[in-house]
């Protein structure tokens, strides 16, 4: 249960097997991945690293960044991976933070960090490259570097006794409350659940993970990059950031078994691809709007889909977030193989899960095997905290004993913060977040998430956020600007100001907005105002609505 362990396995064992690849190019085998982490691992002893000591990590997608991070596993050391949506205070602080002593860096994300120093950090790596960035090195030569690391040595490691509880990562959470903190997981935390990934979906040598979320966050990484390489299966990057331009004929060259996904991705293809086709004319929203045929549309839609994700997709796994619950139906519908997963940095990250063939309707799923899920505290509906217990389970807060000894119950129980219920089946399904919940004037519980989902299916809505400001419920709603005057061409031919016309419009549909959505809810979660929030919201690297910013809202 050690992250040496589990590289020197698959390397034996899958040797001659395609390991992590770029989408338009190389075939680095098993074999050749194993020396190139050996050649690194050297490189970090000769540069004075030492069991313990942490090396981060602020990269984008590549698989020298897997190469880097089992040669740092390999000699004890800790990886601190940064996510590349970090601004550079942010980045800053988890250096200084961390005690990080040498930072791989991608070009870039460079220009971020090439002014940065801290009193421990004694040089920079191009990930790229595995070329040590002379101090002071510019932006625009950092194009230039060349590798002066020999990857194809086979260097004699020295014995570095490395234990399953060890720390591996310390990884600083991108919250939504404004903190970060830095969770640190164990070998076995991170070895124990990619395993136990296994019993939801089983992976062979025939799978190809194509990888579209940050390496750097604990979702893509457990169970798009060690659970792969566990099982011998071949794992493809993109060159530059995954735009739909880029990524569809990707998909169409790998033809990609297994893709992991954030909701927001598959919201987006929904909302941008499918959903304008069924609503382009009255004709056609009537029919959309009629049950019988709006499934017979949407199984249409999903072969289309399936063909355009490479057309050998049997899992698709979502987490991160609630799916919104008009594209989940959509997905069901259209037998696309989704599949849903829930937890936290802190639980490294699987907890709960279903497969394609288990999924059910805004829910999660049974805990995964090994691991024990509970509501602490349940009210009369069955809801409460969800608390977790199991081997995946961090063991604390990196330097912040406080805050892991309020996380944690007297009798090793992991508080989630998030309000849930389990059914009869043992089945998980999640309300909300507890530090978002909303209390009415008259003591109701009101979730902002189920009334932003509501108004997020409303047309021309692009995100929101329900926040409680003076005892108002207010809904802060930016809209789709370039879909509402592509679908209403009329305003570019209205008489007088055209702004004037464009504003008169949105006043229109905030009204309807305001009465769909207060036909929708409970009367305790009704609206009072909503607001029109001009620029997109400001969101955490893993693309969550940063709450805190918007908490104190002045009418």
């Amino acid at each position: 249960m050690t992250l040496p362990e589990l590289l020197s396995n698959s390397c034996s064992k899958f040797k001659n097997h395609l390991s992590l690849n770029f989408v338009q190019s190389e075939k680095r085998t098993y074999q050749d991945f194993y020396k190139e982490v050996l050649s690194i691992a050297d490189y970090l002893i000769n540069a004075g690293i030492k069991k313990g000591d942490k090396v981060a990590i602020f990269s984008a997608n590549m698989p020298n960044w897997g190469i880097a991070q089992f040669a740092i596993a390999q000699v004890g050391a800790i990886t601190v991976p940064i996510l590349p949506g970090f601004s550079e205070s942010e980045i800053q602080n988890i250096l200084e933070h961390s005690e990080a002593k040498i930072l791989f860096v991608s070009k870039l994300l460079y220009k971020l960090v090439s002014n940065i120093k801290t009193s421990q950090l004694k040089q920079k790596v191009l990930m790229n490259t595995f070329a040590r960035i002379p101090e002071n090195y510019p932006i625009e030569e950092i194009e230039k570097l060349e590798n002066n690391i020999d990857l194809n040595k086979r260097p004699t490691l020295p014995q570095i006794a490395i234990e399953e509880e060890d720390t591996a990562s310390i990884i600083y959470t991108s919250g939504t409350t404004g903190f970060s903190k830095g969770v640190e997981l164990t070998h076995r935390n991170l070895v124990w659940d990619a395993q136990q990934c296994a019993t939801i979906q089983a992976i062979g040598t025939h799978d190809r993970f194509l990888s579209i979320l940050p390496m750097a966050h604990t979702f893509e990484n457990t169970l798009g990059f060690l659970l792969p390489i566990m099982f011998g299966a071949q794992v493809y990057y993109l060159d530059r950031v995954p735009t739909p331009k880029l990524l569809v004929p990707a998909m169409q060259k790998v033809k990609p078994t297994i893709m992991l996904s954030v909701p927001l991705i598959i919201e987006k293809i929904y909302k941008n691809q499918v959903l304008p086709k069924f609503t382009s004319s009255p004709i056609m929203k009537k029919l959309y709007d009629f049950a019988p045929t709006r499934k017979l549309l949407n199984r249409l839609a999903g072969k289309k889909l399936m063909q355009t994700f490479g057309g050998e997709i049997v899992f698709f796994g979502v987490g991160g977030a609630k799916i919104d619950p008009i594209v989940e139906r959509f997905l069901i519908e259209a037998k696309f193989p989704y599949a849903i997963g829930y937890g936290l940095t802190e639980t490294a990250p699987m907890a709960a899960g279903s497969s394609p063939k288990s999924t059910f309707f805004q829910g999660i799923g049974t805990a995964m095997e090994g691991v024990d899920i509970k509501i602490n505290e349940a009210d009369t509906i069955g809801q409460g905290e969800i608390w977790i217990k199991g081997p995946n389970v961090m063991k604390g807060y990196y330097k912040q004993p406080e805050l892991t000894q309020q996380v944690f119950s007297e009798d090793g129980w992991f508080k989630t913060g998030d309000l849930g219920t389990l059914d009869k089946k043992g089945r998980l399904s999640i309300r909300g977040r507890i530090k978002t919940m909303i209390l009415g004037s008259s003591g109701e519980n009101i979730y902002p998430e189920e009334i932003e989902s509501i108004i997020n299916n409303f047309r021309f809505v692009s995100e929101s956020l329900v926040v409680e400001s003076k005892g108002k419920l207010v809904a802060m709603v930016h809209f789709n600007m370039e879909e509402l005057e592509k679908q209403y061409k009329k305003l570019k031919s209205q008489a007088g100001n055209y702004k004037a016309a464009v504003n008169e419009y949105i006043e229109e549909q905030k009204k309807e907005l305001f009465d769909h959505v207060n036909s929708k809810v409970n009367k305790f979660s009704k609206l009072q105002l909503v607001l029109v929030q001009h620029e997109p919201f400001e969101k955490t690297p893993t693309h969550k609505i940063k709450r805190f910013l918007y908490n104190n809202l002045k009418l």
